[in-house]
């Protein structure tokens, strides 16, 4: 079989996370498929070194019609896409991955701008003429249905997994060398992952504010900040203006993007890890704080309670006293913080590139031989 994969976006954050560990998985799993890469030199360079059933292909920006035509001349019997996308050209059956459908929630087809009404349509016809979907959790596989109208037989859940980078924790050495580097001395709760607003930051920092007036006194929490890592606060006037109408310049810390070891040191040195989400598709970073015995509080909606189950503590991501009050619990209550640390190294265990990738080699073979549905 010959499978074209397209790695255009291995260097975003989520959807370079997956594209790298399906590529990696697979090279370890299966020696026998040859894989076409698609996507630029640089592309390239962000994968781990590859045996010799895998070969790359130059993919310019918009000459998808040329594209088709290489992957014609390749012979390749199935494409996949590691995010959703709307390719209108392609020599072979498709297969896609979806990670979220966040950006269209608040569109059904009957609202939005023009600009958004056509995104969707072509969202809906990438994902009509795909052979399978393959979604990263049972939430977002009936985000799909409802939205799109997408047939449940044509979904495949395969859950994503652990970044084997972001799995373990540095010695305490270099996790106080780091801590120092950033000026880092007092307790902090932690976010780690984009800026897009549903990811409920300004909440966030309004919860964080009545906990920090809450424990002002305490010896402990006195000191308590919170940083936040996955981009520049410069970017993000309306954070700003909470930062602000919250009173917490002192304590709100917005640190941009870090390496994969200093985020282990973040990760493993937090006094909780806070995920507030309004909507998610999977949710890799609590996932990630659990691998470093960091208790999680998470928002009790979409993707979330199915991939953390009873590891972390849920509140209502909209309510920003509750989120408040799950904060401070943690905190406050070491039996609960010891619970949840070792239910989360167990949660983390559930997950793997092995299996996932294992049953996305069976989907491979069932798209590319299959008989496409009239």
């Amino acid at each position: 079989m010959k499978v074209a994969i397209d790695i255009r976006r291995v260097r975003d954050f989520g959807v370079g996370t997956y594209t790298r560990n399906l590529v990696a998985t697979l090279a370890h799993l299966d020696r026998e498929t040859a894989y076409t890469l698609v996507g630029t030199g640089d592309d390239w360079s962000h994968l781990e070194r590859l045996p010799e059933n895998f070969s790359f292909l130059e993919a310019e920006p918009g000459h998808e019609l040329r594209l088709a035509w290489e992957l014609r001349r390749e012979k390749a019997q199935l494409c996949h896409t590691p995010y959703l996308a709307a390719p209108w050209i392609l020599p072979c059956p498709h297969v896609l991955t979806v990670h979220d459908t966040a950006e269209f929630l608040d569109l059904s087809g009957d609202g939005g701008t023009l600009a958004d009404l056509i995104h969707f349509q072509r969202t809906r016809l990438a994902l009509r003429r795909a052979r399978r979907i393959l979604s990263v959790s049972q939430s977002t596989g009936r985000d799909l249905q409802r939205l799109f109208g997408v047939p449940r037989d044509k979904i495949e859940v395969i859950y994503n997994a652990l970044d084997p980078r972001l799995a373990h924790t540095p010695p305490p050495a270099d996790q106080e060398r780091t801590l120092s580097r950033y000026d880092v001395n007092s307790p902090y709760l932690l976010y780690a992952g984009n800026v897009k607003p549903h990811k409920n930051l300004p909440r966030l920092i309004e919860a964080f504010a009545l906990v920090k007036d809450e424990l002002r006194a305490h010896p402990r929490y006195a000191d308590l900040k919170l940083l936040i890592i996955g981009d520049e606060l410069s970017q993000h006037p309306q954070l700003r203006r909470t930062v602000i109408q919250s009173r917490t310049q002192q304590d709100v810390r917005f640190l941009g993007f870090v390496d994969a070891t200093t985020l282990c040191v973040f990760y493993a040195r937090a006094a909780a890890f806070v995920f507030p989400s309004l909507h998610e598709g999977f949710g890799l970073p609590p996932l990630e704080a659990m691998a470093h015995g960091t208790p999680v509080v998470s928002s009790n909606v979409s993707a979330l309670p199915e991939v953390l189950g009873e590891a972390a503590l849920y509140v209502n991501p909209e309510n920003v006293f509750d989120i408040s009050r799950g904060i401070r619990q943690l905190l406050l209550d070491d039996k609960l913080r010891q619970y949840l640390a070792e239910q989360g190294r167990a949660q983390v265990k559930k997950f793997s590139w092995e299996k996932s990738v294992a049953r996305v080699l069976a989907v491979y073979g069932e798209a590319a031989n299959r008989r496409r549905a009239a």
